[in-house]
């Protein structure tokens, strides 16, 4: 086989590998990106999908030559070496050409970034204080404002124990899901009332430290209804694999019902103590 031959096999092997994972976005999200949910997440993700890209182009030029070379240029074949010195413009090109993709790359991840700190205008603000370990939810503005829970995990003991089988979501349910809109601006104000946590759901792209002390804040839109799972992304004690996240996204209208029914729910309670007292 020539070599031209087997520079061809290999690019072509390479780039089928590459299109099969930059294509088959529902097969490869469990290994490595989940399905994105908004616009963060979408530009997120097409950005690593763009730098593998940028990678797949990099290796085959690179190893193209390094193995053309080898095989054009081995002794067997009566190839004399050759004596040269450095080219002062082939090193402009290689100094050149990495600092090109180094600006092609940082323009769209720079402007992804500055997005994501646009946390102005929000249809909805959430305040959401990690607690060892379990989460805190508090809705300050917006529709549903004054709903106030804790979400803690769900997943049941003996699961836990090894008695029973582990669920589909093990580990990863809890008993009061965070409930937004889809297609709202979500503002979640994240801090903490004990230990350094984080607030972390891929599917959105978001990700923030909550603080003791200190107010951080996130947004998020969502692009469609579902059940999003997420945890706490920071070393906050022993049972730090315990405190998971789930949002519950909902059309308009079934989400007006849930904060409407939460509402009436805390009004009975809170009646239910008054009389009692």
């Amino acid at each position: 086989m020539s070599s031209k031959s087997v520079m061809a096999l290999l690019g072509s092997a390479t780039l089928a590998l590459y299109s099969s994972m930059a294509f088959s976005l529902d097969e490869t999200s469990k290994y490595f990106h989940p399905q994105p949910n908004s616009v963060i997440a979408q530009e997120t993700y097409d950005q690593h999908i763009f730098a593998l890209w940028i990678c797949l182009a990099i290796f085959i030029v690179v190893f193209g030559v390094m193995f053309y070379s080898i095989l054009k240029h081995r002794k067997s074949v009566g190839y004399k070496a050759a004596n040269f010195h450095h080219s002062t413009v082939v090193e402009i090109i290689w100094t050149a050409i990495p600092l090109l993709i180094l600006i092609a790359m940082a323009f769209p991840a720079t402007k992804t970034v500055v997005a994501m700190k646009d946390t102005s205008e929000p249809d909805i603000t959430i305040k959401a204080t990690g607690y060892q370990w379990m989460w805190g939810y508090d809705y300050l503005q917006g529709e549903g404002e004054g709903i106030s829970f804790f979400s803690k995990l769900s997943t049941p003991t003996a699961q836990l124990e090894g008695k029973e089988a582990k669920g589909e979501n093990y580990l990863l349910e809890v008993d009061n899901n965070l409930v937004v809109p889809v297609g709202k601006k979500i503002r979640v104000i994240t801090t903490a009332n004990d230990v350094l946590h984080a607030w972390w759901v891929p599917a959105f792209g978001v990700k923030q430290d909550a603080i003791p002390g200190f107010i951080r804040d996130v947004w998020f839109t969502a692009d469609r209804p579902g059940i999003y799972r997420g945890q706490c992304a920071e070393l906050c004690g022993k049972d730090h694999g315990y405190m998971p996240i789930v949002v519950e996204v909902l059309e308009a209208d079934k989400y007006a019902q849930w904060a409407a029914d939460k509402k009436k729910a805390s009004a009975a309670v809170v009646n239910t103590a008054a009389i009692g007292n």
